[in-house]
């Protein structure tokens, strides 16, 4: 029987990462795009590919492990890269474990880890984890290089580009490889290769019918962002800021694929910055609504990007919901960590977008470094304000690979004791503190602004008037499953 060449793993963490929402449903469970890709593109290139999600599956950390030993690839790609900041780092605690439990299994199994964190820390990564390799990159150059040579077993890694591994007990790093420039050539991710059914959206998502959050898709229209927010990671695994677009043409038929042998409606486009260039949104929206699909998808955007055009091509299209990174309602705040927006663009791009017929995800984070409780109080202020009808409430935590975790290093500040710190929702979550409040000051008035955002009868109406009372049901179950936490009240 041919041995397989490489098996790519989505791990899971979906208790330890959400405490009691995970049992609620509320989060979603998103389809691997980085996994995904990289199955795809190995499998064009001629390689034998599995590709596992144990999130979606369900799987504990042992039996992933046991799933892979009974592959017994050449080599498993354990990918601990999603699409957003807080998306990577956190997942390092079910990668670990996953690799802890393989190691004992089936030790003769080679692993490497991909991702946001790993391309941040890749020495640190190597070192700590119970792992072979650490990819620092994308991984389309250096993954089909390093599986010609552990199927050679000529073991020679030094001009594999993007690869850290281990000579002698100390950790050696080759140079990132180039990034994939023409988007185009690359295939369509593998969805083939997962259970497509089983990805959920998010419950706002859904609010028109909060029942049918599966199955979900993602697709993707480019990678990168040229922004330069210094809470944000995002570019580590590309090494710099920057954007590379695929064709609308290639994300369009991508989406015929997942309309047309998925029967999915539900998608959202997973670019950190897709509403960035009008002409390209025109052109992939025209696309699309030339199909006539009835889709409900969602995307994110930056408030001094968006145009009255871009989004009214967006709600044609099927985008029913735009995602806006607010963050703080004080200028002070934002101008600290380079946001390079001004809060009074906010009122006037709210009003643009609903005039467009969309709704919001508007995004806001607590305890940014020049944060205090006035400065708080000013960014719940302004989101009881929007009265968006999803707002997330996010705690300010200095990922590996961004600029404040850099100046967190300098200034000594305090980081989470574990990678599961790093997480918005489990019962350690250790955000930064800033330079007026603690971390437990911090992570209180979120939870508190949280509560009394979803609680606010003015909200509750609104998404009663807009969605139904399902809807609203919906919402006050979840308000009832409040967190439990370790560092905040």
């Amino acid at each position: 029987m041919k041995k397989i060449d490489v098996l790519l793993l989505k791990p899971g963490s979906q208790k330890q990462l959400y405490g009691e929402l995970s049992d609620f449903g509320l989060t979603a469970i998103e389809p691997p795009l980085w996994a995904s890709l990289l199955a795809g593109h190995l499998r064009k290139m001629g390689y034998d590919v599995v590709l596992y999600d144990a999130e979606a599956e369900g799987w504990s950390y042992d039996e992933t492990a046991q799933k892979i030993q009974e592959v017994n690839p050449f080599l498993t790609v354990i990918s601990v890269s999603g699409t957003n900041p807080q998306a990577s780092t956190m997942n390092m605690t079910g990668a670990g474990l996953i690799l802890k439990q393989l190691k004992n299994l089936a030790p003769d199994v080679k692993t490497i880890l991909h991702g946001i964190h790993p391309s941040a820390l890749p020495e640190h990564t190597l070192m700590e984890e119970t792992v072979d390799f650490v990819c620092q990159g994308e991984g389309f150059h250096t993954l089909p290089l390093l599986v010609d040579s552990l199927k050679s077993d000529t073991h020679e890694y030094d001009g594999i580009q993007g690869l850290w591994y281990k000579r002698a007990g100390r950790a050696h790093g080759n140079p990132q490889a180039a990034l994939w420039q023409n988007l185009d050539e690359l295939p369509r991710p593998a969805w083939d290769l997962l259970a497509m059914q089983k990805y959920r959206a998010h419950n706002w998502h859904c609010f028109d019918n909060i029942k049918s959050r599966q199955p979900y898709g993602v697709i993707y229209a480019s990678l990168g962002c040229p922004f330069r927010c210094s809470f944000c990671c995002i570019n580590a695994i590309f090494g710099k800021s920057g954007i590379r677009y695929r064709s609308p043409e290639h994300v369009v038929a991508e989406i015929d694929y997942l309309v047309n042998n998925h029967n999915i409606r539900n998608i959202k486009i997973i670019d950190e910055m897709f509403a960035l260039n009008e002409a390209h949104v025109s052109r992939l929206c025209d696309l699309i609504i030339e199909r006539r699909y009835d889709l409900n998808m969602w995307a994110y955007a930056r408030i001094n990007t968006v145009t009255p055009v871009m989004l009214a091509k967006m709600k044609q299209a099927g985008i029913n919901w735009v995602a806006y990174g607010f963050e703080s309602g004080n200028q002070k705040v934002l101008e600290g960590v380079s946001k390079g927006v001004k809060v009074l663009q906010v009122k006037d791009v709210v009003r643009m977008t609903y005039d467009s017929g969309l709704y919001i995800v508007a995004n806001f984070m607590f305890g940014l470094p020049e944060d205090d409780f006035e400065s708080m109080q000013e960014t719940l202020f302004l989101s009881t304000e929007i009265n968006a009808e999803w707002t997330n409430f996010y705690t300010t935590m200095a990922y590996p690979g961004s600029k404040l975790y850099l100046e967190a290093l300098r200034q000594g500040w305090k980081l989470p004791e574990t990678w599961q710190g790093y997480s918005q929702y489990s019962y350690d979550s250790f955000p930064l503190r800033t330079k007026y409040l603690t971390t437990g000051q911090v992570l209180s008035f979120r939870d508190y602004a949280f509560n009394a955002y979803y609680t606010n009868p003015r909200y509750l109406d609104k998404i009663q008037r807009l969605f139904g009372e399902q809807a609203k049901q919906h919402l006050l179950e979840m308000t009832s499953q409040r967190l439990t936490r370790k560092n905040g009240c």
